[in-house]
């Protein structure tokens, strides 16, 4: 499944490079860099350590996605704690570049990088069946009312789980009947929930 996208890097931020660090797993503490671009933010560290220890026995072979992926850290850290497969998209070309190059540095495998919006990406590519899909756009630019639905035209395995984190003042799209909220939290100014997905009860 490796694929990687021809992009150019001639777009490079002047300013000391950001760090990544993994938590757990096959690359635990390894730090990878990150893009400093405007809007680009990386789900703090507390919040990841939360969220996979609620998904850590659903990680193993996990087919996944990482939509809106940024600095990647939710699909890295994924892979590196076993699971089979990690689509990232982002519509930013330097994000894309960067994504590749740290997969690259990981020595990674099953993975795709897709460079593209992640409703269009939805739209247009063949649909797969995932386990795991993580969301967390840009803030305040109602995306989630666009990707839902989409998720529904064949991304969701039978049994999925999907981890939204969105800001706190916000609501939450309407959402399909097979979806139960398993977990939630709140983190400063930001919310973050997991849904589990039965599609084969409707």
């Amino acid at each position: 499944m490796k694929k990687k996208i021809s992009v150019h890097s001639s777009t490079k931020s002047k300013e000391r490079a950001s760090k990544l660090r993994i938590i757990s797993g096959e690359w635990r503490s390894r730090q990878l860099p990150i893009p400093n671009i405007e809007g680009l933010r990386p789900t703090p560290d507390r919040v990841r350590e939360t969220l996979f220890n609620w998904i850590n026995y659903e990680i193993p072979g996990a087919r996944c996605a990482d939509l809106f992926c940024g600095s990647g850290a939710l699909g890295l850290e994924a892979l590196s704690r076993g699971a089979k497969s990690a689509i990232f998209v982002d519509n930013s070309k330097v994000v894309a570049q960067q994504m590749n190059d740290n997969l690259t540095t990981l020595k990674a495998e099953n993975y795709q990088v897709v460079q593209q919006n992640a409703a269009e990406f939805l739209a247009t590519a063949t649909p797969q069946p995932l386990d795991l899909i993580f969301l967390d756009p840009p803030f305040r630019k109602n995306w989630l009312a666009q990707i839902v639905p989409l998720l529904e035209n064949g991304w969701l395995a039978d049994t999925a789980l999907v981890y939204i984190e969105m800001e706190k003042e916000a609501s939450l799209p309407s959402l399909p009947a097979s979806w139960t909220l398993q977990k939630e939290k709140t983190a400063g100014q930001l919310v973050y929930r997991l849904f589990a997905v039965n599609q084969a009860n409707h």
